[in-house]
């Protein structure tokens, strides 16, 4: 009787652990994993498989599972750094245990993996790009005539920024792009702004800095860059306006710049046929935009 009253417990203590899944989301990162003894599974479509049927397992005893991307680079550097055996069972669980704090992560939520692995994929893409534009901003130092951080002044200007534009787009869904060109690449971060049936505005925190972020870089280093918005609301035809980034400051697009951002492939430089039910109109006026916070450096 005991022993079963212990099973019943230990049922009952699993199901209240949440874990994290280290998830190699590409053939490629799968074959780099195939060098260790440890590492047991053969083929990248199986390994996905048994992943998927855990977690749907896990799912159905009632434990939440988070899914982390593995990077088996970072994983090899992890190893070195901390002077850990990498063809180790556990050392695999500390670095996902890691990953879990520090990582790019997306909850299971019983959609198939074809679905999660891109999410994952975004959500790593746009933690880096946050995290590399942040490094950058925090590299600029102080204004030399004035002192003032410049990331930090750029970072408060492109948040003020940001608040003018979504406050003076028409009510509905927004999606925004922002594109900031420079050595030693091109950043591109995507915003969504949805509007609730009162009229608040919704944003992912981690989106809305990440875009800030590169925003505020392009503002900073005087880049050559954009922002264009695309606005949805039911019955009416989707907006299309936008903005180019000139100095610390957004010089607005005429509609015909924004036709031509929008239907121009940016890989090959063809045009793409414009959609049916979309203006592409000149962008609202953001009034007089200052120079604060942040001011000219």
């Amino acid at each position: 009787m005991a022993h079963t009253d212990h099973r019943a417990m230990r049922r009952v203590l699993r199901r209240e652990i949440a874990g994290t899944i280290g998830l190699l989301t590409d053939e490629h990162d799968f074959r780099a994993m195939r060098r260790y003894r440890t590492f047991t599974f053969h083929d990248h479509p199986t390994y996905l498989g048994q992943i998927e049927a855990l977690l749907r397992t896990r799912a159905a005893e009632g434990t939440h599972t988070t899914l982390a991307l593995f990077d088996p680079e970072e994983y090899a550097e992890f190893c070195t750094a901390a002077g850990l055996d990498p063809d180790n069972p556990a050392t695999r669980t500390r670095f996902t245990a890691e990953l879990a704090a520090t990582g790019a992560t997306v909850p299971y939520d019983g959609r198939p993996l074809t679905d999660l692995v891109p999410a994952l994929v975004d959500e790593a893409v746009r933690q880096a790009t946050w995290e590399y534009a942040s490094t950058l901003l925090a590299r600029l130092g102080p204004c030399p005539t004035c002192g003032e951080d410049i990331g930090r002044a750029a970072f408060a200007r492109a948040s003020h920024l940001l608040t003018r534009i979504l406050d003076a787009a028409p009510p509905g869904d927004r999606h925004l792009v922002c594109s900031v060109s420079g050595p030693p690449e091109t950043l591109v971060t995507v915003l969504h702004a949805d509007q609730d049936s009162e009229g608040t505005t919704r944003l992912d925190e981690a989106e809305a800095l990440e875009f800030t972020s590169v925003l505020a870089l392009g503002l900073a280093t005087r880049s050559p860059g954009g922002l264009v918005m695309r606005t949805s609301a039911p019955g009416t035809a989707d907006r299309v306006y936008g903005w180019r980034l000139r100095g610390d400051r957004l010089a607005p697009l005429t509609a015909a710049e924004v036709f031509d951002a929008y239907c121009t492939d940016v890989e090959s430089g063809d045009l793409i046929s414009p959609e049916s039910d979309v203006d592409y109109c000149a962008p609202p006026d953001l009034g007089d935009q200052g120079t604060t916070p942040g001011h000219h450096h």
